[in-house]
């Protein structure tokens, strides 16, 4: 097969869209959709059908979707010029989807890793908005990075470290004059982190099992607001044992164990098949990986797996 046909058919598998395909492959809709119907005879499947104002993938091209995409990456690997990977000649853009608690802690750390062998590599960071959506399957989102969930089949992940959870608080708190047990961790009032403004969760649910409940006075979208927040008054906040404690001391904010059975959270990483063989998104992720389990400074030193 013309491996140009390859490429139209990875662009549409990729948008499922033809205006899109067709500006990603820098050409007009019009060659676009006359080389889509010659796939659709090639195939012997309509690949693509309407779906409303949209097109959707066919069973066959789901199919089709990662199979393209390997051997397109294995041409280009043999046709590429020099013996094998090199970083430092890398000019790449990697886009990872992070919660801002973990970007804070991490992205210093990640970008003196990677330029220093890499100076051409930039990173750009996403909120958590395309989190169990298509992102990583579309191909917006390089790697999603946090506690992973409601991911499509076929994505890749992997474990990076277990991180208790802990409670935040400023440092002349109330709730510091005595042991913090989980009667006086209930009875203050607390900083409720959501982006969809949930006020429950796994605390509250460990709490009722001990006859008890808190107060959330406030919900804030991130864990950034959410610290500076409770250094400005007497709220309690969540944190990651470990994580930014430069940054928390230097806010003058304190952590404490929250007196509860909670599990730690299990953080990793998830990126689509299609890049698992890509020697620059392989290099990427593990200096991703690093970033997270051993950062430079500050980090979760003890939460390691």
């Amino acid at each position: 097969m013309d491996l140009n046909l390859l490429r139209v058919l990875d662009a549409l598998l990729q948008e499922n869209s033809v205006t899109r395909a067709a500006e990603r492959l820098g050409t007009s809709p019009a060659a676009v959709s006359r080389t889509l119907a010659r796939l659709r005879r090639t195939v012997g499947d309509p690949l693509l059908v309407r779906a409303g104002q949209r097109l959707v993938p066919t069973p066959r091209a789901v199919e089709l979707r990662e199979e393209v995409g390997v051997l397109l990456r294995s041409c280009d690997d043999v046709l590429r010029p020099g013996a094998g990977f090199d970083a430092v000649h890398l000019q790449r853009t990697f886009t990872v989807q992070a919660a801002d608690l973990l970007l804070v802690g991490l992205a210093g750390s990640l970008i003196e890793r990677i330029h220093a062998v890499a100076p051409q590599v930039d990173v750009v960071f996403l909120p958590e908005a395309l989190e169990g959506g298509p992102g990583l399957r579309q191909g917006w989102v390089d790697v999603e990075l946090g506690v992973l969930g409601h991911l499509d089949p076929e994505i890749r992940t992997r474990p990076l470290a277990r991180m208790p959870l802990v409670g935040i608080a400023r440092s002349g708190h109330p709730l510091f004059d005595g042991p913090v047990d989980a009667r006086r961790f209930a009875e203050a009032d607390h900083i409720g982190i959501s982006r969809l403004g949930k006020r429950l969760g796994p605390i509250d649910s460990a709490l009722a099992e001990l006859g008890l409940r808190r107060r959330t006075a406030v919900v804030v979208p991130s864990h950034t607001s959410a610290m500076m927040l409770a250094r400005d008054s007497d709220l309690v906040a969540l944190s990651l044992a470990g994580w930014l404690p430069d940054t928390i001391a230097a806010m003058g904010l304190r952590t404490f164990p929250v007196p509860l059975d909670l599990e730690p959270l299990d953080l990793g990483m998830a990126w689509h098949p299609r890049n698992s063989a890509d020697p620059g998104h392989r290099w990427f992720r593990e200096h991703l990986a690093a970033a997270v389990t051993a950062p430079a400074g500050e980090g979760p030193a003890a939460a390691r797996t």
